[in-house]
């Protein structure tokens, strides 16, 4: 796991100013492993809190929820043996503040598809991925990874 943590702004806020004002930036590598996801989830639900998005609030869910499920398609759809994935987290401020989280991994041939209507009654174990980020993000996407081998998946949530 490598880390490249650039927080810009102070995680302790005055009394009446905004908990979202500021530019926060967490980004980190994992191993493409379900452990290196649910630590990627773990660590993005950590520094939410820390910058003023508390725990147990609609955007801190909606933001995790969604890092999970990006995370977890990183490992599923885009491990390749010996690559990391990459994540980044930037929280933006304005009204309303926006989340975007990216999630990079270097299997360029398996590209996400806006997901379809599930077939009623279907139970499947998988395949609602995309389709919880394209209900909870305002905005989702992707593009090749710049300079080098694969992908990159994002999504926005503004934070109201």
């Amino acid at each position: 796991m490598t880390s490249n943590i650039d927080s810009t702004a102070d995680t302790t806020q005055p009394p009446g100013v905004s908990p979202y004002l500021g530019s926060r930036v967490f980004t980190l590598r994992f191993t493409s492993t379900t452990r290196g996801a649910r630590l990627a989830r773990r660590l993005v639900a950590v520094r939410l809190d820390e910058w003023g998005v508390p725990y147990g609030t609609g955007a801190h869910d909606t933001v995790v929820l969604v890092a999970a499920e990006l995370t977890a398609n990183a490992v599923r759809h885009g491990h390749v043996p010996g690559r990391d994935f990459r994540l980044f987290l930037h929280l933006r401020d304005g009204a309303p503040a926006v989340a975007r989280i990216e999630v990079g991994d270097t299997r360029g041939e398996r590209l996400p598809v806006r997901p379809g209507p599930l077939p009623e009654g279907e139970l499947a174990e998988g395949g609602r991925g995309l389709l919880l980020v394209e209900r909870l993000a305002d905005r989702w996407g992707w593009c090749p990874r710049p300079g080098a081998p694969g992908k990159t998946v994002w999504a926005e949530c503004a934070l109201t």
